[in-house]
């Protein structure tokens, strides 16, 4: 069974920025390069906020018609969401296909809400709205901005979702900021975090001869021998 990430990894892991994480699990296993992380076009309403990173919380919604009453639904989603460890991050696929985030099921109250249930924002395929009354600190990654709830409401949740080609499950790792989300696997954690630090190295090295005088393509040529010599 996999260790369940220390407070300590998911510091660290909150440090870095959302490509840094990619870039790692790409060096960790070349099938990271087309799976695990957003594809498609996401907005960040708020760039200025630090990564989120915190375990999902998945659920389906539609907004482009009636469903059945929501209450009890609603509040049992509440329920299951409150069971998922801390830090959470809210992952909600809109399964209204073109029509996705037609209606907003994010705004000022369920922003507020989940942040109050200890989540720190969404990362959704479907509509935000309410952003200069969102709850301070909750962050909205989403494909739409609309300025209404139309028929929004859960469907479904704790199942497994494809946000924006993200495939995810309840409890996975979530690494996520202004570029988009990544599915951290739990057990690469360390050698996440130490590919991290390999390729910040190289890429430094790199830079700091292309900011030299004079430099040109011998001088990449004999960097790029260089830095692959790191491990």
């Amino acid at each position: 069974m996999t260790a369940a990430p220390t407070p300590q990894d998911l510091a660290a892991l909150a440090k870095l920025d959302t490509p840094s994480i990619c870039n790692a699990l790409e060096m960790i296993d070349a099938k990271y390069r087309t799976q695990s992380w957003t594809q498609e076009p996401l907005i960040c309403a708020f760039p200025q906020l630090p990564s989120m990173v915190g375990y999902a919380v998945t659920a389906t919604l539609r907004s482009t018609q009636p469903g059945a009453p929501g209450r009890e639904r609603r509040l049992a989603y509440f329920d299951y969401l409150s069971k998922v460890p801390g830090p959470r991050v809210v992952l909600i696929q809109d399964l209204d296909g073109a029509r996705a985030g037609f209606g907003a099921f994010w705004g000022e109250v369920n922003s507020t809400v989940h942040k109050g249930l200890g989540c720190l924002g969404v990362v959704t395929n479907g509509g935000v709205r309410d952003l200069h009354a969102v709850a301070p600190g909750f962050q909205f990654i989403a494909a739409r901005i609309t300025p209404s709830h139309a028929y929004a409401d859960i469907l479904d949740f704790g199942g497994e979702v494809n946000v924006s080609g993200m495939v995810a499950r309840s409890g996975d790792l979530i690494h996520a900021d202004q570029h988009g989300a990544v599915n951290v696997p739990k057990d690469k954690i360390p050698e996440v975090l130490k590919a991290v630090a390999l390729i910040a190295k190289r890429e430094a090295k790199i830079m700091e001869v292309a900011r030299q005088p004079g430099f040109g393509v011998d001088a990449l040529r004999k960097v790029f021998a260089e830095v692959e010599q790191y491990h």
